[in-house]
């Protein structure tokens, strides 16, 4: 059973419910406050929480600075996708090309379907590469580059039907071989590399619309930290999902 309705339950107050093993999947949940519940066992995963001074609370303890520490140990260089000039964006883009290049020789050594496996209904690691071509496309073609249609086909929208930011005709219905998801990749890869080479420390302060909503203006290099940031949110989602998929071939093959 689910439910769907925008704002259904905004502002209203549960006492003594029991929503064990419920899953909120793209819900709006700040502000909102636990109190005397049982959170055992419960997940966040929410990209956004250094956002906008974000924060999270738990008995009285801001967790954000903790969880962010946290992850740049589990993943060397992720602090670096807060650089502000040229050379220090070169550095985190490099190192994020070697993180992926890592992971897809991991991925090499697994089993064949690997890269089309989803977890839990997330996106497979193939759909994660077509989507992180979308986000550069996104981010650098068409906000920081300025071209008129800067979308590969190879690309996987989000499901929001953004139509500020793209036409999704433009994008393939069909699942295209790894192979080739793997060269529009490598492609947009080399796009950012080759405008990080030259960029300037004026050209990173030229102000320009952002892609999602026209009325705001971004600057050339909050265009380039999304792109940064995108890469290590996905990379982690990554990461996680094929963690997930040994343990369950290690338990299958122990039984």
């Amino acid at each position: 059973m689910s439910e769907s309705q925008p704002e259904g339950l905004r502002g209203r107050t549960f006492r003594n419910r029991n929503v064990r093993e419920a899953r909120f999947i793209g819900c709006d949940l700040s502000d909102v406050v636990l109190r005397g519940c049982d959170v055992a066992r419960m997940e966040i995963d929410s990209p956004w929480l250094l956002e906008d001074g974000g924060r999270l609370v738990v008995n009285g303890v801001d967790v954000v600075p903790l969880v962010d520490a946290e992850l740049n140990h589990r993943f060397p260089g992720r602090e670096l996708r807060a650089a502000a000039d040229p050379e220090g964006l070169r550095r985190a883009w490099a190192v994020l090309e070697a993180t992926w290049a890592a992971l897809l020789g991991r991925v090499a050594a697994m089993p064949d379907g690997t890269v089309d496996a989803a977890v839990d209904g997330e996106w497979s690691l193939a759909q994660t590469l077509r989507h992180l071509v979308m986000a550069t496309d996104t981010w650098l073609g068409k906000a920081v580059l300025q071209r008129e249609q800067p979308f590969h086909p190879i690309g996987l929208p989000n499901d929001d039907h953004d139509t500020e930011a793209y036409d999704a005709s433009v994008f393939s219905v069909e699942a295209p071989p790894f192979e080739q998801v793997l060269e529009a990749r490598a492609g947009r890869q080399a796009m950012v590399r080759d405008f990080l080479a030259h960029v300037s420390p004026e050209d990173l302060h030229e102000s320009r619309k952002n892609p999602h909503a026209p009325d705001h203006d971004e600057t050339v290099l909050s265009c380039l930290r999304t792109i940064l940031e995108e890469e290590w949110e996905h990379h982690r989602y990554a990461v996680r999902d094929l963690d997930a998929l040994g343990a369950a071939r290690a338990g299958a093959v122990g039984q």
